[in-house]
């Protein structure tokens, strides 16, 4: 848990006034933000991928505003915004997590007319697509819960609207982690999961709404099950899922089942597991410690996510307003390069390009040879001159995604038949 300085406000909205214009036409601006501002606290809740100290502190510095952060799991995440809505001002969420919450009401629709750079947002959180070519993944994908037909509606719009129910900020492809050196030979397939080769030397992480879509990976590879949609399975997919799983977990296949990032990384450095579920950051903090640890690209594509902020239905007046100009100062690059720095992408990511050295653009973007050490925002060493990206560059990294992490229709009976697993 992370506790974080606050948010303060825009200068739009001191513009709003007219004493405050007069005052604007004479005064710096900052001096104006903080007469206008000084008493003003956004809270902010999250999970610790995207709810950072340096991102508040930054905010502070760049715009006077004051932000206090809580970092969560996602669990802990979904259950606050769905039923503690006085509890905060904005909620840094997944779009699976948006399917459970938006219905509450807790949340307020966003207007994109605000949004200065919204015409440069990724299509995939608009019309699906990455390209006009693209195929839309399956699952909860973003544009698919990113809309509502107007303020109030607590059912999501088929198509763009003016009303965005979260603002895109990160979002990343997942696949398996291996550990090159104990494997010793090519993997290619999200199949090999299961593969008795590494029977005791496997592992999956132990959150459902996630970790079923790693299962309906590794069956739709097997050739055991042909899903209509990995992201909203049938009862009789959900056992038949449950079913493949069980058998091998009785054979002993998994080492264990994660829930925190330094779990999946405890594990793998061990070596004690081999390949496993796994989120990238988990992967560069393993090679942090000069262990050799590889993000496989396989042939059936990537699971995917994304999160964004949303602002909660009670914020009004001068704390929107601040809500909004931090939301706009977030998509001007300087926490997409923080962010890109560490392997996730930006949702405009053409402004995070001024935040990054050409090295640094041509290795997480462009999935260019690194001309020197790459390293993260802290300094670490992520990735040494001469390699590349696992899986390449953005556009065939996220151009390959097959499904996103998503809430089914089904999700109370899939949880249940999760538990069931984990228990057996």
């Amino acid at each position: 848990m992370t506790t974080i300085p606050k948010i303060r406000y825009s200068r739009r909205a001191v513009l709003k006034t007219g004493g405050a214009a007069v005052a604007a036409s004479t005064l710096s601006a900052p001096m104006v933000w903080g007469q206008a501002t000084k008493d003003i606290t956004l809270r902010q809740f999250g999970t610790g991928v995207s709810n950072l100290n340096e991102v508040a502190q930054k905010v502070k510095e760049d715009l006077g505003f004051t932000l206090e952060m809580t970092a969560l799991d996602s669990d802990s995440v979904t259950q606050r915004a769905a039923t503690q809505p006085d509890s905060f001002d904005i909620a840094d969420i997944e779009y699976w997590i948006c399917k459970k919450v938006w219905p509450t009401g807790n949340l307020q629709a966003m207007d994109v007319s605000k949004i200065k750079r919204y015409d440069q947002i990724v299509g995939i959180f608009k019309s699906g697509k990455l390209t006009p070519e693209s195929e839309i993944a399956q699952g909860t994908a973003p544009h698919s819960v990113g809309f509502v037909p107007e303020p109030g509606a607590t059912s999501f719009a088929d198509e763009e609207t003016n009303w965005m129910t979260l603002i895109p900020t990160i979002y990343n492809a997942d696949t398996l982690g291996i550990r090159p050196d104990l494997i010793g030979r090519p993997i290619n397939n999200w199949s090999e999961l299961l593969n008795p080769e590494f029977r005791g030397k496997a592992s999956i992480l132990d959150i459902s709404s996630i970790g079923i879509m790693d299962m309906a990976m590794v069956c739709e590879s097997m050739g055991e099950i042909q899903y209509a949609d990995k992201g909203n399975m049938t009862r009789e997919e959900i056992d038949k899922t449950f079913a493949i799983f069980t058998e091998a977990k009785q054979n002993g296949q998994f080492r264990a089942f994660w829930k925190t990032f330094d779990e999946s990384v405890n594990l793998m450095a061990s070596g004690e597991v081999v390949i496993q579920s796994m989120w990238s950051p988990a992967i560069t903090a393993v090679k942090t410690r000069g262990i050799p640890c590889v993000y496989q690209p396989l042939e059936e594509g990537y699971r995917s996510w994304g999160g964004g902020i949303g602002l909660s239905n009670s914020l009004s007046g001068l704390e929107l307003d601040a809500a909004y100009e931090y939301i706009n100062w977030y998509l001007e690059g300087w926490v997409g390069g923080f962010l890109m720095r560490q392997g996730y992408y930006s949702a405009v990511p053409e402004t995070s390009k001024d935040h990054m050295s050409e090295n640094e653009w041509g290795y997480w973007f462009e999935g260019k040879e690194a001309v020197e050490d790459i390293t993260n925002p802290f300094g670490d060493v992520m990735a040494a001159a001469g390699e590349t990206r696992d899986g390449g560059s953005f556009n065939d990294r996220m151009g390959a995604v097959a499904c996103w992490n998503a809430v089914m229709d089904e999700n109370q009976y899939m949880v249940r038949k999760w538990n069931e697993f984990i228990a057996a």
